[in-house]
């Protein structure tokens, strides 16, 4: 099979498009993970920096999982698939994380609003739609560049499924793939 297209890079909508499903699947992860620490850190009473230290943890543990997953569904190993998650998502990540936290602390009251509150719900939304616009042309400049979640696609969607076996590193080679 002709894999001469894996080194393609898309462009103009193409591209936006690629960028704007990156940004959403890291939004996915980072979202349950900042709303998590958010709730868990405002249920406890902790003050903004311990709140916001484990919200971010957490965007970070689920916005890897989101990534690492489907990459070993492709017949990657874990210790494979976690560099691939890492190059992929660490700077989405950090630019969504910055952002969507940069926001909750300027919106007046949000982050001191309880988990009943309207204010810190709708502070939370805010903040991650903030996050979304402003990442979305990270991601685009980054996939443009062969980079980021570029390197996913080497492993899953668009019929590159294959691609995960011809880059597996010696000695891993896995039984029962369903390609």
């Amino acid at each position: 099979m002709d894999h001469s297209t894996h080194q393609q890079r898309p462009t103009g909508a193409a591209l936006t498009r690629l960028a704007m499903t990156a940004t959403l699947h890291c939004l996915t992860g980072c979202a349950i993970g900042e709303v998590l620490g958010m709730v868990i850190g405002t249920a406890l009473g902790w003050s903004d920096g311990p709140t916001i230290a484990l919200a971010v943890a957490l965007a970070f543990v689920f916005g890897y999982s989101f990534t690492i997953g489907p990459v070993m569904r492709s017949g990657l190993a874990l210790r494979a698939a976690i560099p691939v998650a890492l190059a992929a998502d660490t700077v989405s990540i950090t630019v969504m994380e910055i952002v969507d936290n940069a926001v909750m602390l300027l919106v007046p009251g949000a982050m001191d609003a309880g988990l009943g509150s309207w204010l810190f719900w709708g502070s939370l939304a805010f903040a991650l739609a903030v996050a979304f616009v402003v990442t979305v042309p990270v991601n685009r400049w980054l996939i443009g560049r062969g980079k980021g979640h570029a390197v996913v696609h080497q492993f899953h969607g668009g019929g590159h499924g294959h691609a995960a076996h011809e880059r597996r590193p010696t000695g891993e080679h896995g039984h029962g793939h369903d390609h």
